[in-house]
């Protein structure tokens, strides 16, 4: 577990953003493309590595993380120094308060600054107390003097400001806690599936990447699916857990056979295969039913339409600076997404397109 906790820690501490994936961009270039036949990218960022078949009539089956995650952008400085944001992602208000970010200029300079807060002594003696503040309010503090020092340090508006946070193993080590697990969970599950199938012949294309700008509406999904053309889809993504609320979604339980979301509904007979696959497999696996979306939403609708499923874990506090999560539900999907792209031949692929 140490070799994949330093894995996990070293895509979960990268910084990026949607419209702001370079440095993820750049870590995946370097792992893939000992591993493939070719790296690709798309119009918008997306990366992803080709393991080709000799056959050109072999499926082409496409797999696909997104690098982005939340964050927030420079709206404006104010005449204190301080600065208002716009939200990139989702963001609940009430986790953003007293928080430690990175400040990114547009040289790559990096500036700590702080989210504000109100002390309790400010609110003695006002009705109902402190409210919920909107995203667009809440104060993001660099120490500067005011507007004019901040911009001689090279602030502007549309800077990104990333969550800082470092990845901690919980003390029975079996669970993590950072930031971005939504969704370095996917990158590095596919930089793993294609470092151990670098010498496994497939009997189909491999097109294995992640996307960018998943969290601001799923943008990437539809630029790659148009540009790559698989016959089919397989998101990897990671989904608010909701054992602590009495829901769905159970850290350690195995990853998630997600048949529902407010975006997607599994079609019957990638429902039927999956499950197969993973009983036969002996995969620890959990049912799921989402309420927000992946990938798969939109690449289900791109083309003439392509069969999707989302290959996930969950993980606590998603979205926010600590994400708990479980090791061992990410060696579970793992061993789940290889065996399902082990028996996807052309005679597979066509019974799960056969209506």
């Amino acid at each position: 577990m140490t070799e994949l906790f330093d894995k996990i820690k070293a895509v979960t501490e990268l910084d990026g953003i949607a419209g702001h994936e370079h440095n993820v961009r750049n870590y995946m270039r370097e792992h893939m493309t000992p591993l493939v036949d070719s790296v690709e990218t798309d119009g918008l960022g997306g990366i992803f590595g080709i393991k080709k078949h000799a056959d050109a009539n072999a499926p082409r089956i496409m797999v696909a993380a997104h690098m982005d995650e939340v964050g927030f952008m420079v709206s404006s400085i104010q005449a204190d120094g301080t600065f208002r944001v716009v939200g990139i992602g989702g963001w609940n208000p009430l986790v953003v308060s007293s928080q430690r970010f990175t400040l990114y200029t547009r040289t790559g300079q990096a500036i700590p600054v702080i989210s504000g807060s109100v002390p309790p002594h400010f609110l003695r003696g006002k009705d109902g107390g402190a409210s919920l503040p909107n995203v667009s309010d809440i104060i993001f503090d660099g120490g500067f003097r005011d507007k004019a020092e901040a911009e001689q340090f090279g602030i502007a508006p549309g800077d990104i400001i990333v969550p800082k946070s470092e990845a901690i193993l919980t003390a029975n080590q079996k669970n993590v806690i950072s930031k971005a697990w939504d969704n370095r969970y996917g990158v590095l599950m596919v930089l793993e599936l294609l470092e151990q199938l670098k010498d496994t012949p497939l009997d189909n294309t491999l097109i294995a990447g992640a996307n960018v700008q998943e969290e601001v509406g799923l943008r990437g999904a539809h630029v790659s699916t148009t540009k790559f053309d698989p016959e089919l889809f397989f998101a990897v993504d990671c989904s608010p857990a909701g054992d602590v609320y009495g829901d769905q979604g159970h850290i350690g339980d195995g990853t998630l056979i997600r048949f529902y979301d407010p975006g997607h509904i599994l079609l019957k007979d990638m429902r039927d295969f999956l499950l197969t696959t993973a009983e036969e497999a002996g995969i620890k696996y959990q049912y799921y039913t989402g309420k927000g979306g992946t990938d798969a939403g939109a690449a289900h609708l791109q083309n003439s339409g392509v069969p999707s499923t989302t290959i996930g874990v969950c993980a606590r506090y998603i979205h926010s600076h600590q994400t708990l999560y479980a090791m061992d539900d990410f060696l579970e999907a793992q061993a789940f997404l290889q065996a399902l792209l082990k028996k996807l031949d052309r005679s597979t692929v066509d019974l799960l397109k056969a209506y």
